[in-house]
């Protein structure tokens, strides 16, 4: 059997302008980011899948296009199997299309600026436009601009997340610098917030930077999470985190945790809220806040400067596969990490079925009982 025509881009357009069909075959992340004028796109699975549908005469000629010449090539000897007589691949795709200046049509209504931004997103068909367009939909409330809240914000930001809303009542301190990477020597001295959403708009100014100076409370913890899809966990107090825990299984919202000492780290995601009984809370793997000489904060048993910045990598990753509905989450799952040794492991965290604020059919207790638990009441 003949080996399948290849031809330039300029012969394409000639062939394309005098009746040829021009399909390409990328993924619609792709298409997002331009097609070949007056181009059909159509995915090269769903293209296979049922070709009839969108090229009903096999006996007429099509050219067929990817980003260099290889899936196209592939799709054209699938189409050849199925009796399409006519076939052509353009060798170079649509990269050397776009070189050689040959015309072009927009493949998606959103503007230049998010299509360049975010085409390394746009090309993974698992996130595609639909993807990138679910987190500029979002919302994210990120307690703590410190160790962990550094680098899932600027993760965060840098991703397309729609709005980051920031809660810390801290300043910048020098000592912040060797590990809180959204601060500068130039901003000690400045509410972190203030700090961070200077960082963070220089980088993406898309991305809406909501401040709170605050730290988080019993009064005030409702009103930070009831209008977000997700919140992570940068807190360096337990207070806070028991106060996320039980504000998110109230309301409904995922909590990605991330907690690091020394050398070692934590990161999981609880969902209670949306999976009573079957995913646990903080408070299934924390039943009671431990003693403060069992948990030292940073400042009195030190932290190695990148660990925070690993483990709020991967809240950072949680929060996007939450977001966008990827992969499986770290939900019923903790995630240790060791970084002496270079080592992961994993636990598994069942729901508590006597857990006072998760557990279904369980009245909840109040914040006030949660803050007298952690002896801050």
């Amino acid at each position: 059997m003949d080996e399948i025509e290849e031809i330039g881009p300029a012969e394409a357009l000639r062939r394309q302008q005098a009746g040829a069909r021009l399909v390409d075959v990328r993924e619609p992340g792709e298409h997002a980011l331009g097609l070949p004028r007056d181009a059909l796109a159509v995915p090269r699975a769903a293209l296979e899948a049922a070709p009839a549908q969108w090229l009903p005469e096999p006996a007429a000629e099509v050219l067929l296009i990817c980003a260099g010449g290889v899936r196209s090539l592939a799709a054209a000897r699938a189409l050849r199997a199925r009796g399409y007589t006519r076939l052509a691949s353009v060798a170079g795709g649509f990269e050397q299309w776009r070189r050689d200046g040959l015309p072009e049509m927009s493949g998606a209504d959103e503007d230049a600026d998010f299509l360049e931004r975010y085409s390394r997103h746009l090309r993974l068909p698992q996130v595609g436009l639909e993807g990138q367009r679910k987190l500029a939909a979002s919302r994210i409330l990120l307690v703590g601009a410190g160790g962990l809240g550094s680098p899932a914000a600027f993760y965060l930001a840098a991703a397309g997340v729609g709005r980051l809303v920031l809660a810390d009542d801290d300043v910048v301190d020098r000592s912040n610098l060797q590990r809180q990477i959204l601060h500068t020597e130039a901003r000690i001295g400045v509410p972190k917030v203030d700090s961070a959403r200077e960082a963070l708009r220089a980088l993406n100014p898309r991305v809406g930077i909501e401040t709170h100076r605050v730290r988080v409370t019993a009064d005030n913890v409702e009103s930070l999470v009831r209008d977000v899809d997700v919140v992570v966990d940068g807190a360096d107090n337990f207070a806070a985190r028991y106060l996320l825990s039980d504000a998110c299984v109230q309301l409904g919202k995922p909590l990605v945790y991330g907690a690091v000492h020394r050398f070692e780290g934590q990161v999981s995601v609880f969902d209670a809220g949306r999976q009573r009984g079957r995913a646990p809370c903080y408070r299934c793997l924390f039943p009671e806040p431990p003693a403060a000489e069992d948990a030292p904060n940073c400042a009195e048993a030190g932290v190695l400067g990148v660990l925070p910045g690993i483990i709020g990598l991967l809240q950072a990753t949680e929060a996007i596969k939450l977001l966008s509905g990827l992969g499986e989450p770290l939900t019923g799952r903790l995630l240790h990490f060791d970084a002496l040794r270079m080592r992961f492991r994993e636990t598994r965290l069942p729901a508590d079925p006597a857990c006072p604020v998760c557990a279904p059919g369980r009245a909840f207790p109040g914040y006030w009982e949660t803050l007298a638990a952690c002896g801050a009441g």
